[in-house]
């Protein structure tokens, strides 16, 4: 409990200077894989007008807290072009590799919080890129149909009012 309250005490500090490197208007790189190992690429935006890009970790409650609403969220919106992918930002060890309790708790949070969309793990390529200068959790992004970012980052956790306001923004100037 101590080391978590202190990773996010310490994550809370930087929070001002949390900024995704991407900036709206440029691509997305988007390679990796789902927490099933099955292959996920930037592919994945064509097929709807906007994703919303959800960097959670498993040691963070605001994160666990806003799963449910995200849950609901993906449902409602998904006739509308919407869908939303969670980065499972802690999955990896400190050598690049899928840390398998992480993963597997991970997953137990999905299961609990009824977050059934699409949760992927990050890759070393993407701390390099789209979570380069990722420095508090949620961040949350959205991109269009073609991977370009919409907007800036959304810092911390929201409810379902106010995710449905922002995603409704959105979609009134997407496509």
């Amino acid at each position: 409990m101590r080391k978590t309250g202190l990773m996010i005490g310490f994550m809370m500090l930087l929070l001002p200077a949390a900024l995704l490197s991407a900036l709206p208007g440029d691509i997305i790189a988007f390679d990796t894989s789902d927490l099933d190992g099955n292959k996920v690429t930037e592919a994945l935006f064509a097929d709807n007008r906007v994703t919303m890009i959800n960097i959670w970790g498993t040691f963070c409650p605001p994160c666990i807290r806003e799963m449910p609403d995200l849950g609901q969220l993906s449902t409602a919106y998904k006739e509308k072009g919407v869908q939303i992918v969670g980065v499972v930002i802690d999955a990896l060890d400190r050598y690049g590799r899928v840390d398998s309790k992480i993963k597997a708790n991970a997953r137990k949070i999905i299961d609990k919080t009824k977050a059934d969309y699409l949760h992927v793990v990050p890759t070393i390529a993407m701390f390099s890129g789209l979570l380069k200068d990722v420095q508090a959790v949620p961040t949350t992004i959205f991109v269009d149909s073609k991977g370009h970012q919409i907007g800036e980052a959304y810092l911390g956790s929201r409810s379902y009012k106010d995710w449905k306001k922002i995603i409704d923004s959105i979609l009134e100037v997407a496509d």
